[in-house]
C-alpha cells in the first residue's frame, strides 16, 4: 500500500532542522549534541501518531546508540540520525516470533484437532468484520472454518456474523459442505462455555479452524475483562489476537496494556500467564502516513502485527511491511 505524506510542511521543517547540525569535521558525538535533535525527532514521531511515551523511549534508545560515535569529516549527523532511527523502527516492527498461521493449522491437523483463534478488543474497532476477513483468507486456502459467536452481550452481534457467513459462502459457491459455518447459542449465555462447546463441535465435524468472536469491551470494564480472561483461560486458544485501530496513538498503549494485564491477573499460573499473541490493526487505509499506532502497539507488547485491515471488502487484509511503515514514519 502506497502511503502518501499529508504533512509535507512538517516534514520539510523536521529534516531542515536536523540538517542545520551537519558535521564537517571529525567529531565525537555527545548526549548534549543530540539532545535538541532528539527532541525534534520525538515531536515528529508524535505527529505521526506514535504514543508520546513510546516516542520518548525510542529517541532515548537512538541517542544512546549514537552517543560516543565519532563522525568523520563531511559525515552528516542527519544521515546518522536517520539511519539509526530507521534501524530501531525496523527492529521494533520485526517480530521476534514469526506467526505462521497456515503452518500452525497443518500442525493442528496432524494432531486431529482444530486450530483456534480468539479475537478481542475494545468496542467499535471492526473486530467482527476483520474476523470475517480472516475467515475469507482461510477458506481461500481451502480450510474449513467455524466461527464461534461468543459476543453474547452486544445486540445484533450474532446477526452480523450470520450475514458475514452467508456472504462468504456465496463467494465460495454452493458446496455439499460449506467452507464456513457459524456456531451460536444466542445472547446472555456464558461466552467461555459456548467457545468450549464450539471447539468440541469443530473437532467432531472436521473443521480446520475455529475463530472465536468476543464482545467488544473497554479496557477498564472489570466484569467484561474478567469474562474475557476466563474464556481464554478455559479454552487455551492457539492464538489470541488483539484488534485495534490504526487511528489511535496514546490510547492504543493504554488499551493493549490493560488487556494484557487482565489476562495476567486472571491466569491459572501467574508465573506463566497467557497474554496477547499478536495484533490486527484495522482502518490502516484511512491514516495516510500517520502509522505510529503500529509502532506503539508492537513496542508496548513486544508482539507482532499479524494483519492490517486496508478496506471494507473481505480481501482487504494484508501483512505489514516494516520497511514501508518505517519510511512513512521518517517522511
Amino acid at each position: 500500500m502506497a502511503i502518501q505524506s499529508s504533512s509535507s510542511g512538517l516534514v520539510d521543517g523536521f529534516w531542515s532542522k536536523l540538517k542545520k547540525v551537519n558535521v564537517f569535521a571529525s567529531k565525537t558525538l555527545t548526549a548534549e549534541d543530540l539532545h535538541k535533535r532528539m527532541e525534534t525527532m520525538r515531536e515528529h514521531l508524535i505527529a505521526k501518531n506514535v504514543a508520546s511515551d513510546v516516542a520518548e523511549k525510542i529517541c532515548e534508545s537512538v541517542s544512546t546508540k549514537l552517543a560516543g560515535k565519532t563522525l568523520g569529516s563531511f559525515e552528516s549527523l542527519t544521515t546518522n540520525i536517520r539511519q539509526a532511527m530507521r534501524d530501531t523502527l525496523v527492529m521494533i516492527l520485526t517480530p521476534k516470533r514469526r506467526i505462521d498461521i497456515l503452518r500452525d493449522v497443518v500442525d493442528a491437523q496432524k494432531a486431529q484437532r482444530p486450530y483456534t483463534i480468539t479475537f478481542c478488543g475494545v468496542n467499535g474497532v471492526g473486530k467482527s468484520t476483520n474476523l470475517a476477513k480472516v475467515a475469507y483468507w482461510l477458506a481461500g486456502n481451502n480450510l474449513r472454518v467455524l466461527i464461534a459467536g461468543c459476543d453474547t452481550f452486544r445486540a445484533g452481534a450474532i446477526e452480523q456474523l450470520k450475514t458475514h457467513v452467508r456472504h462468504l459462502n456465496n463467494i465460495f459457491g454452493e458446496k455439499e459442505t460449506p467452507m464456513i459455518e457459524l456456531y451460536e447459542r444466542g445472547y446472555g449465555k456464558d461466552a467461555a462455555g459456548i467457545a468450549s462447546v464450539a471447539i468440541n463441535y469443530a473437532k467432531d465435524s472436521k473443521f480446520d479452524v475455529v475463530l472465536i468472536d468476543t464482545a467488544g469491551r473497554m479496557q477498564n470494564d472489570e466484569p467484561l475483562m474478567t469474562a474475557l480472561a476466563k474464556l481464554i483461560r478455559v479454552n487455551n486458544p492457539d492464538l489470541v489476537l488483539f484488534v485495534g485501530e490504526a487511528l489511535v496513538g496514546n490510547e492504543a498503549v493504554d488499551q493493549v496494556t490493560k488487556f494484557n494485564q487482565a489476562l495476567i491477573d486472571h491466569a491459572h499460573s501467574p508465573s506463566n500467564p497467557r497474554v496477547i499473541d499478536g495484533i490486527v490493526l484495522t482502518k490502516f487505509d484511512t491514516i495516510d502516513d500517520k502509522v505510529g499506532a503500529a509502532i506503539s502497539m508492537t513496542y508496548t507488547t513486544d508482539k507482532p502485527i499479524v494483519f492490517v485491515g486496508t478496506g471494507q471488502k473481505y480481501p482487504d487484509l494484508k501483512t505489514i511491511n516494516a520497511d514501508v511503515v518505517t519510511e512513512a514514519l521518517l517522511k
